[in-house]
This record gives C-alpha cells, sequence and structure tokens, in this order.
C-alpha cells in the first residue's frame, strides 16, 4: 500500500481518517459489512511503502497501525437538515484558525474536487453538520475520511486545541452516488484528559444513514 500525497492531514502524513480506511479495506473491511477499527501507531507516512501483516500496517520496522474487527462505532449523530447544516458550515471555526489548513477532508486552502472541503460548524449540545458534495471518486476509504473532521471538531471546538485521530472504528453501510448532497453530523461523546471521543455519521440526500464511526481524538501536546 502508499498513501498518496493528496491525502494528507497535518503536513506530511496522511489523513487519519482516510488512511483507517485504506488499511481497513486491505484488511478485507467491505460496505455492508461489521465494524472494523483502526488504531494509528505513528502519523501514517505519504508516499512510502506499507505491509499489512496479519492486523499490522508496517513501514519498515515502524508499527504504523493495527486493524481489528471488534470495536463500538458509537450511537448515530442525530439528522442534521441540509439548510441547517449548511448554515451551521458558514461558522467553520477553520475559516478563521485551522492546525492544519491543507487537509484533504476539512482544509480551506483545498480546491474543489481536490479536497473534500468538509467544513463542520457548531450546533447546540457539542455537535457539528457540514454539507458535504461528493465527489465523483468516491470510495469506502472516502467515506472514512468524511467522518473523520466532522468528529474531530467537536473535540477542537470545546478544548480549544488541535487534536488528531488516534482510533476510529467505523462501519459503511453503502456508497452515495457522485454528486450527492449528503450531511456529515459530528458529536462529542466526552473528554479525559488529553483524549476525546466523539461519534459522526453520514446521511445520504434521502436521509439514509450511509455511514457511522467513533473515534478517539488525542490533543497535541503544546
Amino acid at each position: 500500500m502508499r498513501i498518496p500525497a493528496r491525502f494528507n492531514g497535518p503536513p506530511g502524513s496522511g489523513n487519519g481518517g482516510w488512511c483507517a480506511g485504506l488499511f481497513a479495506t486491505a484488511a478485507g473491511a467491505r460496505i455492508g459489512g461489521p465494524p472494523v477499527q483502526v488504531t494509528l501507531r505513528v502519523p501514517p507516512p505519504l508516499d512510502t511503502a506499507l505491509l499489512l501483516d496479519g492486523g499490522s500496517v508496517r513501514a519498515g520496522d515502524v508499527l504504523v497501525a493495527e486493524v481489528t474487527e471488534a470495536g463500538d462505532t458509537g450511537v448515530p449523530v442525530p439528522p442534521v437538515p441540509l439548510a441547517e447544516a449548511t448554515a451551521a458550515a458558514r461558522d467553520y471555526p477553520g475559516f478563521v484558525t485551522h492546525p492544519f489548513p491543507g487537509c484533504f477532508v476539512c482544509g480551506p486552502d483545498r480546491a474543489p474536487g481536490d479536497g473534500l472541503r468538509i467544513f463542520p460548524g457548531p450546533l447546540p449540545g457539542d455537535r457539528t453538520a457540514a454539507p458535504w458534495t461528493v465527489p465523483d471518486d468516491v470510495t469506502a476509504e472516502t467515506m472514512w475520511a468524511a467522518l473523520d473532521c466532522p468528529g474531530g471538531w467537536t473535540a477542537i471546538g470545546t478544548a480549544g486545541r488541535p487534536f488528531v485521530l488516534g482510533r476510529i472504528t467505523a462501519t459503511v453501510a453503502a456508497l452515495p452516488a457522485p454528486g450527492a448532497g449528503c450531511v456529515v453530523a459530528g458529536a462529542l461523546a466526552g473528554v479525559n484528559g488529553r483524549k476525546a471521543t466523539v461519534d459522526s455519521s453520514v446521511y445520504g440526500p434521502d436521509g439514509r444513514h450511509l455511514a457511522q464511526a467513533r473515534a478517539t481524538w488525542l490533543a497535541l501536546v503544546q
């Protein structure tokens, strides 16, 4: 496996959600299948040969990630109407201050058609929501990526400091059609020290629940 540079999160490393989706798919995860859990041990390196050995993803001797079938996907975040998600996205905190403005998923510096441009804005109850226009090349990895940052921004918004993905358990029921107008919603489940537990859901234009995740995010030491 290789993580193309396009799918970055922080500079020089992969977006956690997209990479987790890549690792899960390589380990046998399938659309409509059971949840898969991916734990990131180091920032996933870009454009580097990676080997899946059992449930371990390695770059040479370095353990990058571990993949298992068990895991808690949390509870679906309540659906948010498209108009409400669109209004929330106008107040996306990342437009003002963003720790990684080139992020494939939520980076405002990414051009349309390059990044996913999911801009999760705040809602009451430690929630976020954003509209999402599905790209033409949508895959399972894309869905894992879409589940990533909207949950993480609930932690960033509450704690006021940068977080990165540490672990994510996800399941994808179905892929939306290219060009579909979806809504991605996130919710904060709890914070314990440097760890934040978050939930996220993707809903299709017809309101169908397409994907679900529970993730652990880790606050960066400053």
